[in-house]
This record gives structure tokens, sequence and C-alpha cells, in this order.
């Protein structure tokens, strides 16, 4: 334990943010997770992809690794309004 005030208070803010972190981490995933499954609304890969967008810019995620799922996601959507039928 800390014994400088400054130090404390580091520890405090980082407690803090490991929490924050796990949750929009936990977040992202689950968003993600509703965004595969086949025949999600568009609604739901909007929401994933916004939460990619938002986890790259504040650093939760590499915005490679953003990209990437964001790539996956419309190649997905993609290959399921193909092979729909036409009406």
């Amino acid at each position: 334990m800390p014994n400088i005030a400054s130090a404390k208070k580091n520890m405090r803010k980082s407690r803090a943010a490991a929490l924050r972190n796990r949750a929009q981490r936990s977040a992202l995933r689950t968003a993600l997770k509703k965004a595969r499954v086949a025949g999600a609304a568009p609604e739901v890969a909007t929401e994933a992809v916004s939460l990619l967008d938002r986890a790259a810019r504040k650093g939760l995620i590499h915005k490679n690794k953003a990209a990437r799922h964001k790539s996956q996601l419309a190649r997905k959507a993609a290959a399921e309004r193909a092979a729909a039928p036409a009406a």
C-alpha cells in the first residue's frame, strides 16, 4: 500500500479506470456477439460499430482491431443480404 499521497491517488484512479475499462470492454463484446447472430437487425450492427469506434478513440482497443471487427461485420451483413431471397 502506498504511503505517498500522490501514489494513493494514482492507485484510486487506476482502480476506477480498470473498473470502467472492464465494463466498457464487456459491453463491447456483448454488442459484437449480438451483431454476429444470423438475422440480427441492422440497428444492432450499427450500435456495435459505434461502440467499436468509441473504444478505439478512447484507447480501449487498438484502432486496427476496431477496423478489423467493423470490416467483418460489414462482410457478414453483405453476405446475408446476398443470400436473402429477392423480394
